[in-house]
């Protein structure tokens, strides 16, 4: 009988340890619980993608959705133009104006690019620029569309769609919805791969941030 009584007080004080765990908490927004979901590779890059969106100023998940469209977050990749790669910078385009962006002389060298942390912080140096370069555009997401299609094929060629004038561009660009600014990037933008990599990088965006 003792002994019963001493097993019955044994699985009520299990039951009463069992209620008081803490529940799980659901993954937050663009959080490394979706981000490593989404790319199980990419959770030894978390933190470095992290310090640099800081450091430039840059929308931490577009880093992330660029490197999994460019390279799949595989740093050995080389494309046949020699980009270089988690980010796939060419060292005589992108890499030399990253560089001069940090106050450096010339160009990064392959072995430098084919670094993570060194990929992972000259590209999101390049993507500010972009951003600089696009400034005055009033709607985020337009923002957003404007810096990726601007990430490929250059901030020049997307402001050439709307007006070869800087200014009027940017105008005509705010006189635009997101979806009308997509729209005219998917009929107008002359480099073929422009739209399709619009697409891309939009889609790993939205797959990075599911609440969105």
């Amino acid at each position: 009988m003792k002994r019963q009584i001493g097993y019955l007080l044994a699985v009520l004080l299990l039951a009463s340890c069992a209620s008081h765990k803490e529940a799980p908490q659901p993954a937050r927004r663009g959080s490394n619980q979706v981000f490593t979901g989404t790319n199980m590779a990419a959770l030894e890059y978390a933190n470095v993608i992290h310090q640099a969106a800081r450091r430039y100023n840059v929308d931490e998940t577009l880093v992330k959705a660029i490197i999994q469209v460019e390279s799949g977050f595989n740093p050995a990749v080389v494309s046949r133009s020699n980009a270089i790669g988690l980010m796939q910078l060419k060292a005589s385009t992108a890499g030399r104006d990253a560089y001069q962006l940090k106050g450096r002389r010339g160009q990064p060298s392959s072995r430098e690019l084919k670094d993570p942390a060194i990929n992972i912080d000259l590209g999101t140096a390049y993507l500010s620029m972009l951003q600089r370069q696009l400034a005055g555009i009033d709607n985020p997401l337009t923002q957003r569309y404007a810096i990726t299609v601007a990430y490929v094929n250059g901030a020049g060629a997307l402001l050439r769609t709307f007006s070869s004038d800087r200014q009027q561009a940017v105008r005509a660009i705010n006189r635009l919805s997101p979806e009308d600014f997509y729209a005219h990037i998917q009929a107008k933008h002359p480099a073929p791969q422009a739209p399709r990599y619009l697409w891309k990088v939009n889609t790993a965006y939205q797959s990075l941030t599911p609440d969105a």
